[in-house]
């Protein structure tokens, strides 16, 4: 077995001249190429009588070639190759144009009077008469042996491809021939196991490429397509599997909870507790509960609506391990976010929050907040008390993954708001145990089956569907931004919540006026949100420019119905100080209306917000939306969200926020979401300015594949964790998820 002939630089089997344009898409090997999969099958057309060629008709014709000619166009510049062919009573003209004439000498060269040739197309006119412009042929002689070859090549479904200009599809398609056709069932190795691919009822993988590259019909290529499709979620879900492997087989310090009547910062804590929690909560903390016991790291993700708890059952899970004689440590995206957690945590735990203080609980503990702009003397402190085991939860941004950061014993790595944070960051922060700390990811955006079992696929999941006792409902308008009557009552009905002794949120965009509408921007630098405009025109034309937030706060000071009401103002750019005096005067009431930019998206917590106003709503995506949407009707009175839109009605960003109106429900959202974005966006590979590594899975719609590739791959890997027995699998994966592409796995 030997997989030389897939390595062989396409500049050897090709020529450098035809090889150039695909190395340009990054088509260097003969593997790379076969694995180049057409994007869809065009309609072979009929081979017709030209008398009855039909205008926008996609056709097949079967003709002669009687002349052809190359001329230079004095009009408008360049060069154009007619040709005209005909079936022996009626006449059909080809016309070709190129820049310059040599570039249609091969044209000319190939369509000499006489030959046999196919021409395919769409049907046009000029001056009354029916033409095809640029169209694909094959000429009988050249490329087909006889008429009767060239009748099969008619009838057979068109491989349409990515392509570029340099290389056109019909070219892609014959470089794809000339290098498949030789190929033997040794020269393509297949990562399914045999016993996999026997229970499916699949062939080889070099039979699946001849399915979707030279299918004779429609059944063909699809049963190549999935096929192949299963192969790709398969190696993605081995890797999945042998990471699972290496997770269970590390080593970790078991964190039980106490035996019953001995003293417990968990046990005090739960008898404190104002409400009772969720069944949800009870049952993904006994789970959780029950892993922290084992001797191997928990790798468990949390996910849940607004609002769900989970919050609560991260803390319990925390002081579990507080009381096993270990340190816990909460990872946040950004020092707001951080803050807010270290307060909450704080106020949740009150009296055991501050052991060995005046008032501290006799059994306690005590959270530590450590962000990169701490003073030098609040920062000695937190890195003492994170050091010496004194603070039991230490919260912070990536500060916490400094080389100065020690632990005394970290048993517990809690990462808020997961996507916000790479392999290497959470692997810097776990290096600081003894042994491998248990791990547990939270996300406040509801993720869709399928895209945790292949984004999260590593991590065990559970899921907290229901809101606690108490929440109010929020009911969601969408704002015409045009319309100025419906903007004056915004302001309006802003005043009545105030006046009513409530709070305000009013969120834009961008911080500056003049700040780029860039993404992936940092998030404590610029606050800039997952904006889909660069994603999505829309084709509205010129859009109106982002509203900014220091441009806003003046426009809602100067409204009239907000005279006499302080406004604040709240983004990452701002020093810290400046950040917890804006959000405490919020929170107390002394600013009740709070311009901020998404800083505020997740883990805010002011009981008296009532009202949201986010401007250009319609450049947000679905998932964040819903986000800032559950900083509001946090306490005992309902909730108003009002999403002011520029977006045209029947457009995507229009339908993306009649969505948000419809339902408050966070897994339909995440699910419309993912529809309207690329694939590259689900896996991450877009934050990197990559496409996505998957070639025909699409984790969006994929699901059935995805669990499927999923179970079969499982006992593969159980039996083998190391693939020793699987080499082609083994290769596979570590080709196919090179570090660089193992990125939106490495999301764990």
């Amino acid at each position: 077995m030997s997989t030389d002939r897939l390595r062989e630089p396409l500049t050897q089997v090709l020529g450098a001249r035809s090889a150039a344009p695909l190395a340009a898409m990054g088509l260097e090997t003969v593997g790379a190429l076969v694995g180049h999969y057409p994007r869809r099958y065009g309609d072979p057309g009929t081979v017709s009588d030209l008398a009855r060629l039909a205008l926008g008709e996609h056709v097949t014709v079967v003709a002669r070639v009687a002349r052809a000619t190359v001329r230079q166009m004095r009009s408008r510049g360049g060069a154009m190759l007619q040709a005209v062919v005909t079936d022996g009573r009626h006449d059909l003209s080809l016309t070709f144009f190129a820049k310059r004439a040599g570039v249609l000498r091969h044209h000319e060269d190939r369509l000499r009077p006489g030959r046999m040739g196919l021409f395919t197309g769409v049907v046009g006119a000029y001056r009354g008469e029916r033409q095809l412009t640029h169209p694909d042929y094959l000429i009988v002689g050249v490329d087909a042996d006889d008429e009767e070859s060239a009748l099969v090549e008619a009838s057979r479904p068109i491989p349409i491809y990515p392509a570029s200009a340099k290389a056109p599809s019909w070219r892609i398609q014959r470089a794809v021939r000339t290098v498949l056709d030789p190929l033997t069932e040794d020269d393509v190795p297949d990562p399914l196991p045999p016993g996999v691919s026997a229970q499916r009822g699949y062939g080889t993988r070099l039979a699946a490429l001849r399915d979707v590259h030279e299918p004779y019909d429609e059944a063909q290529w699809r049963r190549g397509r999935e096929r192949l499709r299963f192969e790709e979620a398969f190696v993605l879900q081995a890797a999945l599997a042998q990471r699972r492997a290496r997770a269970a087989a590390q080593e970790a310090t078991a964190r039980p909870r106490p035996a019953a009547g001995v003293p417990s910062v968990l046990a005090d804590f739960d008898a404190a507790l104002p409400f009772t929690l969720t069944r949800g909560q009870q049952y993904v903390g006994d789970e959780i509960a029950t892993e922290l016991a084992r001797a191997r790291p928990m790798q468990r993700l949390l996910q849940g609506e607004v609002g769900s708890g989970k919050t609560v059952v991260a803390l319990r899970a925390m002081l579990q391990v507080v009381d096993a004689g270990g340190q816990a440590a909460l990872l946040a995206p950004t020092e707001v976010l951080a803050a807010q957690h270290a307060r909450s945590l704080e106020d949740m735990l009150g009296p055991l929050a501050h052991a060995g203080r005046l008032g501290g609980a006799e059994h306690g503990t005590r959270v530590t907040l450590l962000t990169g702009s701490l003073g030098a003397a609040a920062r000695k402190q937190a890195l003492l008390d994170a050091a010496s085991g004194t603070a039991g939860i230490v919260v912070g941004t990536h500060a916490l993954l400094g080389e100065h950061v020690q632990f005394a014993d970290l048993g517990l790595v809690v990462v808020d708001e997961q996507h916000r944070f790479g392999v290497e960051q959470r692997d810097a922060l776990r290096a600081k145990a003894r042994t491998t700390p248990h791990l547990l990811v939270m996300t406040a955006t509801p993720i869709p089956r399928t895209v945790a079992m292949t984004v999260f696929g590593d991590l065990e999941t559970s899921v907290l569907s229901e809101v606690p006792a108490g929440r109010s409902p929020v009911t969601t308008v969408v704002v015409p931004a045009g319309n100025e009557q419906w903007n004056a009552r915004i302001w309006a009905r802003v005043r009545e919540e105030v006046d009513a002794g409530h709070r305000a949120y009013v969120v834009c965009p961008r911080i500056h006026p003049d700040e780029p509408a860039a993404r992936g921007a940092d998030p404590d630098a610029y606050d800039l949100p997952d904006l889909l405009d660069t994603l999505e025109p829309d084709g509205a034309g010129e859009r109106e420019p982002l509203r900014a937030v220091l441009e806003t706060a003046e426009q809602v000071r100067a409204q009239p119905a907000l005279a006499g009401i302080e406004v604040g103002v709240l983004h990452g750019q701002m020093p810290p100080a400046e950040k917890d005096a804006a959000m405490a005067a919020f929170a107390d009431g002394r600013a009740p209306v709070l311009v901020a930019t998404t800083v505020v998206e997740v883990g805010v917590n002011v009981p008296e917000a009532t009202v949201m106003v986010v401007f250009d709503s319609d450049r947000f995506g679905l998932s964040q939306l819903h986000q800032l949407r559950g900083r509001v009707g946090r306490g005992t009175a309902p909730g108003l969200c009002l999403l002011v839109s520029t977006a045209e009605p029947g457009t995507p960003a229009a339908a993306r926020v009649e969505t948000m109106a419809e339902t408050t429900d966070g897994f339909r959202l995440a699910q419309v979401d993912l529809e309207l974005r690329s694939e590259g966006d689900v896996l991450g590979a877009s934050q990197s300015g990559r496409s996505s590594s998957l070639r025909l899975l699409r984790v969006v719609k994929d699901a059935d594949v995805i669990a499927e590739a999923r179970e079969a791959a499982a006992p593969v890997v159980a039996a083998d964790p190391d693939l020793r027995g699987s080499p082609v699998l083994a290769a596979a994966i570590a080709e196919r998820l090179d570090p660089e592409r193992e990125e939106f796995l490495d999301r764990t």
